[in-house]
């Protein structure tokens, strides 16, 4: 599903990342672990084409997506990359149900094709009596599975999240965690997990770890 070889990226002087290469299969879950500075970030939004490599190659379900040109690229990480945040990035004004179908709208889907899906979506996670609520009116526990229904609604081939628990208390951090992995194993999710904690990088397939802007 993804194959990165000797990928690069600075800023300025700083060299992030160092010539990193790295595979993960379809269905696979795989977390990166590091102290912070080590280049995890970068190379999830790299991975995610959010950002471009100095050098190196990358492709994600078959596609050479550093070769595409911007307006396909931006349709292409529309429509098969889904992001999850530590910090929700919920549009405040609009409701659950809205937020998670606004991915669709941008890629051209019509209201009556996308709302039965943002609902099974928000129903899976937990979230039937949320659908017109606002971000406001959600806990944080609640507001990352909005999230994630918005990730999932264009049925992307790889999903990434970036420390997607660091906001939540225990209790609701296991929960999330879980989701991941029912995830995978309901629909054969490819999942790419930045984190700092232990106990969810345990849980994934892998866990590859950064020291320095390469694995160790």
């Amino acid at each position: 599903m993804i194959k990165a070889k000797g990928i690069e990226k600075s800023f300025g002087d700083l060299k992030v990342l160092r010539g990193i290469d790295m595979y993960v299969e379809k269905g696979e879950v795989v977390s990166i672990m590091g102290a912070s500075g080590a280049g995890k970030s970068t190379l999830l939004q790299v991975l995610g084409t959010l950002s471009h490599p100095d050098a190196g190659s990358l492709e994600i379900d078959g596609r050479d997506v550093l070769g595409m040109s911007s307006s396909k690229l931006s349709e292409f990480r529309n429509l098969k990359l889904g992001f999850v945040f530590q910090a929700h990035h919920l549009l405040p004004e609009f409701t659950a149900l809205e937020n998670v179908m606004i991915p669709a709208f941008i890629a051209g889907k019509r209201e009556k094709d996308v709302k039965p899906e943002a609902e099974r979506l928000l129903v899976e996670l937990g979230l039937a009596e949320r659908f017109d609520h606002k971000p406001s009116e959600l806990s944080g526990g609640e507001q990352q599975r909005v999230a994630i229904a918005r990730a999932l609604i264009n049925k992307p081939a790889v999903l990434f999240a970036d420390e997607p628990s660091g906001n939540l208390d225990s209790v609701t951090k296991a929960g999330l965690h879980q989701l991941f992995f029912d995830l995978r194993d309901r629909t054969g999710q490819t999942i790419v997990i930045v984190t700092h904690d232990p106990e969810l990088a345990r849980m994934c397939d892998r866990t590859l770890f950064m020291k320095d802007g390469l694995f160790e």
